[in-house]
């Protein structure tokens, strides 16, 4: 048997993320570029701060976008991943984030959400750009957790953001790979289990 590659895992998706990213025709229309192979053990996804605006329990739900919600839309597809590239099916993703004016809700669950990998260890997340706020450039919060091992959490930014050079916590590595319709993004996360 063949061994699996990020490569392989993404091309055996991609007509299942393909579907997700045109799902709906107000959102992302274009596909993504293919994503780099995936060596042997890569380089798991970077940790960073939760920051002040985690709240647990949010509700599960794939869709943060709400009807008349402002702000551009996005739609973020990808894999969670091991370091030796298999599928992480069933990881637990919870996502928050400030809306188009940066504040975040903290009495409810305005984008807020958690979902979960399916078999092949995909997910979807539709939402909004985030905006820019004092000392902050564009992000989104995530915690991953595959079943029973240690959560990560980390954020994710987007490419060509003036304020990426002014933010201390921003990383190259933790960049979407944005689509040409600049609705729609992928993101690949890679735990460390052992």
């Amino acid at each position: 048997m063949s061994r699996l590659t990020r490569r392989t895992i993404l091309t055996t998706g991609a007509f299942a993320a393909g579907t997700l990213l045109t799902r709906d025709p107000t959102f992302a229309q274009t596909p993504l570029a293919a994503t780099p192979e995936c060596h042997d053990h890569p380089a798991a996804t970077v940790r960073q701060t939760e920051g002040p605006f985690f709240k647990p329990s949010s509700p599960e739900q794939t869709d943060l976008f709400e009807p008349g919600m402002a702000g551009q839309p996005l739609e973020l597809v990808g894999f969670v991943l091991t370091r030796g590239c298999k599928a992480v099916p069933g990881a637990l993703l919870d996502f928050w984030q400030a809306d188009n004016a940066g504040t975040y809700d903290n009495s409810g669950f305005r984008l807020r959400g958690h979902q979960f990998a399916d078999t092949e260890g995909r997910f979807r997340l539709r939402t909004i750009v985030p905006a820019v706020y004092d000392g902050r450039t564009r992000h989104i919060h995530v915690k991953v957790q595959a079943p029973n091992k240690p959560i990560l959490t980390t954020q994710l930014y987007f490419p060509n953001e003036p304020q990426n050079a002014n933010d201390f916590l921003f990383r190259p590595d933790l960049l979407i790979a944005i689509g040409d319709a600049q609705s729609a993004g992928r993101f690949d996360f890679v735990l460390k289990l052992g």
